[in-house]
């Protein structure tokens, strides 16, 4: 069953994101994972199936992983666990959905970058840097670099997010938030990126969110899933260019071939790029968690 977007008679109308549709129930927020999928922060027309499935058990799969690491806002993504009055939406909500706490979410989305890809490789190819950090010279795309880089970026409801210095997150947030936002979303990245070389994965760059709740910061959102992060399979990854990957980089290498501007109206994507992308979710699950993907119909 492929979910685009979702109405709950009888709740609060959902705030949707990019990707998912987000219900206030009072203390706790229902979170579901649509198969709507984003590129340079446009949603594109066209779902990709078993995305949200993927995408929502590998985020219960991370948060049960990392809590030992900083708290996180997950409850469950059992629907037999969830309250009474979502009884009657199982069939949409199950294994594409979680109960969460609900928290004081921070302005900003903290990205953490082990190699030098993307948006970075593209910095340094301009001005021998990246996100403020000074980088050795010679360096080659998607080469690892010599630590991981916190660059934090502005959290766009439309639009484009944008890089911004640690002066700039320490004025949205604080300095001692900047702080912990820093280290703890380094420390995430180093456990996943330990996890992820077991599986043969290369965890290349993520990003996080956070909130505060009672007065502590956590982990909220997703982690550490091809929507969120930069994933390449360790037996093909050579420095030098992009390697192949199990995230939308496939998509974003398509949008780029055919010159799209980057600015709604999204093209659709055609179905080789869709069964490709969804192929590689499924895949990227596997890997990591080491379970095989099962129906949700």
């Amino acid at each position: 069953m492929i979910v685009t977007s979702t109405d709950l008679p009888g709740l609060p109308a959902p705030r949707r994101g990019k990707v998912r549709d987000l219900y206030d129930l009072g203390r706790e927020m229902l979170i579901i994972a649509t198969d709507r999928v984003s590129a340079f922060d446009v949603v594109l027309p066209d779902p990709i199936p078993d995305k949200g499935w993927v995408l929502n058990s590998l985020a219960a799969f991370w948060f049960g992983t990392t809590r030992g690491i900083i708290p996180n806002h997950f409850l469950t993504d059992k629907v037999d666990e969830f309250p009474e009055a979502l009884a009657p939406y199982r069939a949409t909500l199950a294994g594409r959905s979680m109960l969460v706490r609900k928290a004081r979410v921070l302005p900003v989305e903290c990205i953490v970058r082990g190699y030098l890809a993307g948006s970075a490789w593209q910095e340094y190819r301009r001005t021998g840097g990246a996100c403020g950090y000074v980088l050795p010279a010679g360096m080659l795309e998607s080469e690892r670099l010599p630590e991981p880089l916190f660059t934090p970026t502005t959290k766009a409801e439309t639009g484009h997010d944008e890089p911004i210095t640690r002066a700039e997150l320490e004025d949205l947030v604080g300095a001692e938030t900047a702080r912990l936002l820093g280290e703890q979303s380094c420390a995430l990245y180093l456990a996943g990126a330990a996890v992820a070389e077991k599986a043969g994965v290369i965890l290349a760059d993520t990003k996080f969110e956070f909130g505060y709740l009672d007065g502590k910061l956590i982990v909220v959102d997703e982690i550490l899933t091809p929507d969120s992060s930069r994933l390449w399979p360790s037996s093909e990854y050579k420095p030098g260019g992009s390697p192949p990957s199990f995230d939308k980089q496939y998509i974003r290498d398509y949008l780029i071939g055919i010159g799209w501007d980057k600015t709604p109206p999204a093209p659709s994507l055609p179905p080789g790029v869709i069964s490709g992308t969804s192929a590689r979710y499924r895949e990227a699950f596997k890997l990591l968690t080491g379970q095989e993907l099962k129906s949700i119909d």
